[in-house]
């Protein structure tokens, strides 16, 4: 009995955990957009060429790291190597939905579409995984949801212009990312290191983004691969923002991100990522300047309502686990005599 207390424990104390992991990698995240932005404003560098370097360099930060700390984590089955090479393209698909969704629908409408990945994780999970699904759980999706659409300036209608083919493409974009988030559940499943994946998924998702660019030359308009691969040229400031970009919030973010998913369902954690937006319009609006409308302050409310609900839920279902609010809990009459004699 008392093993079966310390293993629930050790779980509740390991969920607690995931949330803050989770919670974390969502501020980290956020401030992907302030690199991003300047670099698209400032040098209006080609959202594929930032996708490449920002995944190059990371893989290459990453290498680096573990040969000085921890080299053995460098080594993986040939099994997995394949597992991961896929996870790559996974990662390389999303990469390319999200830039084709931000440029057919705007940042506003794709930011909201590419987070009906909470819904899309939250089903393919419990489809494929296992992943328990309880009432709880899609209200709180539903709470994170709704405070998408408000944080991203959506709701009343008329950013929705790009018709079926842009949401379709939003939400595919949704879609891939959900599949990473699925993906990395299983890779924590098959017992590889968080930051092994980090470092093979990027890895391959860098070589599928450069096939990418080389192919598109083929295609009249298109920029030539050399020219869009080095659009910054001898811009040295550039060239360390991307730097930064990489080696700062996206080594931390998607480390942190895979770390979460060894404690949490794939659900539970996309969920969680919804708050990024809330996140990253607090973080405008304290260092770029940006103005925050009292829709989008109510968004992010909701969004970190949803957050909150779900880890309360979660919290009240371990106690009653535990048995901290059955009848057992209470003493019985035999200690009640043996109190009463005492006294």
């Amino acid at each position: 009995m008392a093993t079966t207390a310390h293993a629930s424990n050790t779980a509740n104390v390991s969920n607690t955990k995931g949330y803050y992991i989770a919670l974390l990698c969502s501020v980290i995240l956020s401030t992907t957009g302030v690199f991003i932005r300047y670099l698209t404003e400032h040098y209006n560098m080609p959202p594929l060429a930032i996708a490449f370097w920002r995944d190059a360099f990371t893989a290459i930060v990453v290498l680096a790291a573990l040969l000085l700390i921890r080299p053995a984590l460098i080594r993986v089955r040939r099994a997995d190597l394949l597992f991961l090479s896929a996870f790559g393209l996974v990662l390389a698909l999303f990469n390319i939905l999200w830039t084709v969704s931000v440029w057919y629908n705007g940042a506003s409408v794709a930011t909201a579409l590419v987070y009906s990945s909470a819904v899309f994780t939250v089903l393919l999970g419990c489809l494929f995984l296992k992943e328990r699904f309880y009432f709880a759980k899609l209200l709180a999706v539903i709470l994170c949801l709704s405070g998408c659409f408000l944080v991203s300036g959506t709701i009343g209608g008329s950013p929705w212009n790009s018709g079926a083919a842009g949401i379709s493409i939003g939400l595919l974009s949704g879609l891939s990312y959900a599949g990473y988030s699925l993906m990395g559940r299983l890779a924590s499943r098959r017992g590889i290191n968080p930051w092994s994946t980090l470092l093979y998924t990027f890895l391959f998702a860098s070589v599928a983004l450069l096939l990418i660019i080389l192919m598109r030359s083929c295609f009249p308009g298109a920029n030539a691969p050399v020219a869009e691969l080095f659009w910054l040229g001898n811009a040295l400031p550039g060239w360390g923002v991307l730097f930064l970009l990489a080696a700062g919030p996206t080594v931390l973010g998607f480390g942190l991100y895979n770390v979460s998913l060894v404690h949490l369902s794939s659900g539970i954690v996309n969920l969680i990522a919804t708050s990024e937006p809330a996140f990253t319009i607090i973080i405008a609006f304290f260092i770029l300047g940006e103005k925050m409308t009292f829709v989008q302050l109510c968004g992010c409310a909701l969004i970190l309502c949803g957050v909150a609900f779900l880890k309360i839920y979660e919290m009240i279902h371990a106690a009653q686990q535990n048995g901290y609010f059955s009848k057992r809990a209470r003493p019985t009459k035999t200690a009640a005599r043996t109190k009463s004699n005492i006294l």
